[in-house]
């Protein structure tokens, strides 16, 4: 009976360094990396953001092109009488050629415009590279989670079989009661259930990220041990001045500021006219009696913008408004930044000081009242339910470690997200 509780004791004090040994926090960051770059590189999503930017950037030249010249053929002046081109001396066959020119900087603004939607394209793929990062860091995370408190688990299914063991043992000689068996064996099928619940969850997530990488769902990953608690400091003024400066969904908005400015530019310009140029080449058939020269005419005309007052007034008002409606709209987006900003700072906080509190106060002073209860029970001092007990309050908080843990990280990943760039290392700049 002592021998079992020395296993124990010792199972008990080998989980507890187990954790510590397997943080290869290089091979860890590695392997994240190497998961962000995969997806960088093949999310679908990703693809077709970056040919819609291939879309985008055949515009800006067809916007500053000018409409394609009008060829045109005709007869002018044929009697009907007799369709003879050299009875009569104005008998002409007319070949014309008409070309549209819009009025100087028309044609610029359009083509600067249109760059601006590039911009904005190129600004949407680099707000959707961080989601797709902020996603792989939430599920591999979320793997690693699944991970500790699978291993966690198994470790107390181990010392649940002891107990088993212990009970059956004291049972059968007389010195326990067969209701510590019976708890025991069930405790024993709620870790089984657990870890049931657990695998599922695991193959879940494991289909999750393999999806965000644009590889099957059923591909096996290998996530590493080496989840730590990343060091923070920054403030929430310098975060607030980091995502002003870096955020791709305010810059696209700011964009689309500064697109609009150029359309209303365009808009007033609608009030001066396009020119509309020709020439015209008139062919003459000589008669028997007379020589009969070939004509050329040559015109210019301009468009009447006099529908101004319900036309050209109309679209500068309009696009005035879409000014005033992106500004707007930027000013939501940063005051819902700056929001979320200060939302997941109070999470880093009550997350720091929920982790150092079961890291460093509940896990080792649970470990010690479930080792004091092991020596107890050795000695009939308590009875079994105690005992089990304490090893279920154990189990929950060191699960409640690893979650708490894996939420401060992933509260740490949307926190990149919101500000626009990598604040605690290099994995994606």
């Amino acid at each position: 009976m002592k021998r079992a509780f020395l296993i124990i004791l010792t199972l008990l004090l080998v989980g507890t360094k187990a954790e510590a040994t397997n943080q290869h926090a290089g091979h860890f960051k590695n392997t994240l990396k190497d998961f962000i770059e995969v997806a960088l590189e093949q999310n679908p999503s990703l693809l077709e953001a970056k040919n819609k930017i291939n879309i985008y950037k055949q515009i800006p030249d067809q916007r500053s092109s000018w409409e394609d010249p009008m060829l045109t053929l005709g007869l002018a002046n044929l009697p009907v009488d007799t369709f003879s081109f050299r009875e009569q001396a104005m008998t002409q066959k007319q070949i014309q050629v008409i070309q549209e020119i819009p009025y100087p900087g028309k044609t610029e603004l359009r083509k600067n415009a249109a760059e601006k939607d590039i911009t904005i394209a190129e600004w949407n793929l680099k707000e959707l590279e961080l989601n797709v990062i902020r996603q792989i860091k939430e599920s591999f995370f979320e793997l690693c989670f699944i991970n500790s408190a699978i291993a966690t688990t198994e470790q107390n299914k181990i010392l649940l079989k002891q107990f088993v063991t212990i009970a059956e043992s004291k049972y059968s000689v007389g010195k326990g009661i067969q209701q510590d068996v019976l708890k025991a064996q069930v405790e024993l099928s709620k870790i089984m259930d657990e870890l049931i619940e657990l695998q599922q969850v695991q193959a879940n997530e494991t289909a999750r990220l393999n999806t965000l990488m644009n590889r099957l769902p059923q591909e096996n990953l290998q996530i590493p041990h080496g989840l730590t608690q990343t060091e923070f400091k920054y403030d929430i003024q310098s975060l607030q001045d980091l995502a002003l400066k870096n955020r791709p969904f305010l810059q696209g908005i700011q964009t689309s500021i500064n697109k609009f400015t150029i359309t209303k530019e365009l808009a007033e310009k609608e009030y001066f006219p396009n020119f509309r140029v020709g020439i015209q080449y008139g062919q003459r058939q000589n008669s028997p009696f007379q020589d009969h020269p070939d004509f050329i005419s040559g015109f210019i005309g301009v468009n009447i913008p006099i529908w101004f007052t319900t036309k050209q007034r109309k679209k500068v008002a309009e696009e005035n408004f879409r000014i005033l409606t992106a500004k707007d709209t930027y000013n939501a987006a940063r005051n819902n930044v700056f929001l979320k900003i200060k939302l997941i700072l109070d999470r880093e906080n009550k997350g720091r000081k929920l982790i150092s509190l079961i890291k460093t106060g509940i896990i080792p002073q649970a470990r010690q009242s479930l080792e004091s209860a092991l020596a107890a029970y050795s000695v009939d001092k308590i009875d079994f339910l105690t005992l089990i007990d304490n090893q279920v309050t154990l189990l929950k908080w060191e699960i409640k470690y690893h979650r708490q843990l894996t939420d401060y990280e992933q509260n740490l990943a949307a926190l990149e997200h919101v500000v626009g760039q990598s604040l605690f290392n290099a994995l994606y700049e």
